[in-house]
């Protein structure tokens, strides 16, 4: 059989314009258009605009009805499409499939995922002293990290967060352009070489101090001492869990005098220790959108009278970003973790 021409093979081929609403910005969710399309050998283009994403598909129709259905049933995890619109039209020649540079549209909108907790991989990489990122406080992917938090603008692509300043190096480039990595288009993709680095400020007047600002920290809390940590969304005020000054003298600051407090835990077998857990429980707390969870607390726990004024519940929450899960590890014991904010 001879070969079909270009125009018999343009024929032979068919086109879908693809509008999606909802939460599909900063949620790996062109990467996944970008992998399905690569599966089923279609090519065309996917893009944010400032009211969702766009894609343009073509190929043989069975395959574009094979891309639809994953589209729609098989979202990564944090993505949710509120409305899809599809439109048939002529195939238009395209040559592969890409991810296109974003275009802002004036008076659209676009919902912004929250903020989501360290994914296991990021964890893994966090503590693993033979990976590049090992510590690195701000270790984030497609599937974690700082999402609403750092935004200035939409659509969401790094010019419009405050990442905007930091250049990625070498390495962090070769990610974010691989569409087989994990951090693939991930807007705040950094590393210790290239991203934001933390410090330990003390003293009056408030200056930096020379050294290691997780150990300085810890140091600090060991003393009984009351630390702001800048986080994602703005400050927490962290404090010995099971420290009677501390947590006494925290609340005369906060002047918060009625409300319980509260409690970071190492992980879900420090929170055994303190509080009964049931399945639904657990699940809550490693949860991406790790809330805080009320639980019943065992009798005989060090956890100090003023955090809960002797309720029988405790409060109780994960690490949820990098620096919380180096603090945690490091200092060992329950933290209180409340804002900054009086109360």
């Amino acid at each position: 059989m001879d070969r079909l021409s270009n125009a018999d093979k343009k024929d032979n081929l068919t086109r879908r314009i693809i509008e999606t609403k909802g939460i599909v910005q900063g949620v790996g969710f062109r990467p996944f258009v970008f992998q399905i399309a690569k599966r089923y050998g279609l090519h065309g283009w996917v893009l944010n605009t400032s009211g969702g994403v766009l894609i343009e598909v073509e190929g043989a129709e069975e395959s574009l009805h094979a891309f639809l259905d994953d589209l729609t049933m098989q979202l990564p995890p944090l993505a949710k499409i509120d409305t899809i619109s599809v439109m048939e039209a002529e195939a238009a020649g395209y040559r592969d499939f890409k991810i296109r540079q974003s275009q802002p549209q004036p008076g659209e909108y676009v919902s912004i995922s929250p903020d989501i907790g360290t994914c296991t991989d990021c964890q893994h990489e966090l503590m693993d002293s033979g990976d590049h990122r090992y510590g690195y406080p701000f270790i984030n992917c497609t599937n974690c990290g700082p999402r609403f938090s750092i935004i200035t603008d939409i659509p969401y692509d790094r010019p419009y967060t405050s990442m905007q300043p930091f250049q990625m190096c070498d390495r962090c480039s070769q990610e974010y352009a691989d569409p087989n990595d994990r951090r693939f288009h991930a807007q705040p993709n950094a590393c210790a070489q290239c991203g934001p680095r933390l410090a330990f400020m003390g003293g009056v007047p408030l200056q930096a101090i020379n050294g290691d600002a997780i150990k300085l920290t810890v140091q600090a809390l060991q003393e009984g001492k009351i630390v702001a940590v800048k986080g994602l969304g703005g400050f927490h005020l962290a404090c010995s869990a099971t420290d009677e000054t501390t947590v006494a003298e925290l609340r005369r600051r906060k002047h918060r005098y009625g409300k319980a407090m509260a409690v970071m835990m190492k992980d879900l077998e420090q929170v055994a220790g303190y509080c009964k857990l049931s399945a639904a429980e657990e699940k809550l707390l490693v949860s991406p959108r790790r809330p805080i969870v009320v639980l019943h607390q065992r009798q005989g726990t060090k956890i100090a009278y003023s955090v809960t004024f002797g309720l029988p519940t405790l409060g109780v929450i994960l690490p949820y970003t990098p620096l919380h899960f180096l603090l945690l590890d490091s200092y060992k014991k329950p933290l209180i973790m409340t804002s900054g904010n009086i109360s």
